[in-house]
């Protein structure tokens, strides 16, 4: 009976061994898939478009969206020079952590890099704040624009996905603008068969989803796949907090907290980055890809309604700036 009872389970613990493997299987043939047409994609945009960029803000999905352009251009062991050069709006409210990071791959692998300062609009005129510690976020619509325009992009590549907020689930792959940038969800072109349409006039602009059809989930296990690196703040640490509502706003000197409100010290991590003045972090233990991984397939909030402030009035704020010309 001992015997039995042995191989028996020996049989069951197998079973178990196989499906699992099966399963990976599956799941890295389904990024493979996904990867394949984000390469597709970014090929596309480089053969229409004259001038493109890529948006790059060290947030996990432009990492992805990078690492991607990059499989898309290496020839063999020649070294990877992209077509294009990456493109940052800078709110000068970053998170210091993601500069860094951001600064250091840049210059580590060579690459040319666009900054345009949200400071610079405010210098010029062309973006008003109530008062210094007032989001900047809805006003990298105005720095974007006016960075398109002085470096002459035709499109743009970023990385929105279609899961993160209604108003993206919207929006084409191929998301065309109008001369004063501006987004029209009733005025899209046709997508059939993976056929693009990058065609524009003078002045006009394209914007590029190639990471569209992914979510949160398979953005973080090509990253365990792949062994991308990130900023810090992506994974567990310790934070200064004041909970607001179902949020937890990080004490800093662009958010800090009133006199009779009570602080506390969490371990937490961000899902998204973003100016500091209305991106929260989240309580998390998870310190590498692979916790992540796991505690993203069981999370039943959105990315963005988790951590994002600004995005709390209605459920028609980011469709509001997008047609104001926002990503």
């Amino acid at each position: 009976m001992l015997a039995d009872g042995g191989g028996y389970k020996s049989k069951k613990k197998n079973a178990v061994y196989i499906r699992r493997e099966i399963m990976n299987q599956l799941n890295h043939a389904y990024l493979d898939w996904l990867e394949s047409e984000s390469i597709y994609i970014i090929r596309e945009v480089v053969a229409q478009c004259a001038r493109p960029a890529m948006l790059f803000s060290s947030g996990k999905d432009s990492v992805v969206m990078r690492h991607l352009a990059r499989k898309a251009f290496r020839y063999g062991l020649r070294s990877v020079e992209l077509p294009f050069p990456l493109v940052h709006i800078d709110t000068g409210h970053n998170y210091p952590e993601v500069i860094e990071f951001r600064d250091r791959l840049v210059q580590r692998d060579h690459e040319t890099l666009v900054i345009g300062h949200v400071e610079d609009s405010i210098a010029r005129g062309t973006v008003k704040l109530r008062k210094p510690t007032d989001s900047r976020n809805a006003a990298q619509a105005v720095t974007l624009l006016e960075t398109i325009a002085e470096h002459g992009f035709d499109a743009l590549m970023g990385g929105a996905r279609r899961d993160e907020e209604k108003a993206r689930a919207k929006e084409r792959i191929f998301s065309f603008r109008d001369e004063f940038g501006q987004w029209d969800p009733k005025a899209q072109r046709p997508e059939l068969w993976s056929l693009y349409n990058a065609r524009i006039l003078p002045g006009e602009n394209m914007r590029v989803f190639p990471i569209s059809n992914w979510t949160e989930l398979d953005i973080w296990q090509y990253i365990l796949r792949e062994k991308l690196e990130l900023p810090s703040i992506y994974f567990a640490h310790k934070r200064e907090v004041v909970r607001k509502g179902n949020l937890l706003v990080p004490v800093t000197a662009i958010t800090p907290k009133a006199p009779t409100v009570e602080s506390e010290w969490l371990t937490v991590r961000f899902r998204t980055v973003g100016d500091i003045s209305c991106t929260c972090p989240v309580a998390s233990v998870a310190q590498n890809a692979q916790d992540i991984v796991e505690e993203t397939a069981l999370t039943q909030v959105s990315e963005r309604g988790a951590t994002r402030m600004d995005d709390q009035t209605s459920e028609a704020s980011m469709e509001r700036r997008k047609k104001e010309g926002y990503f």
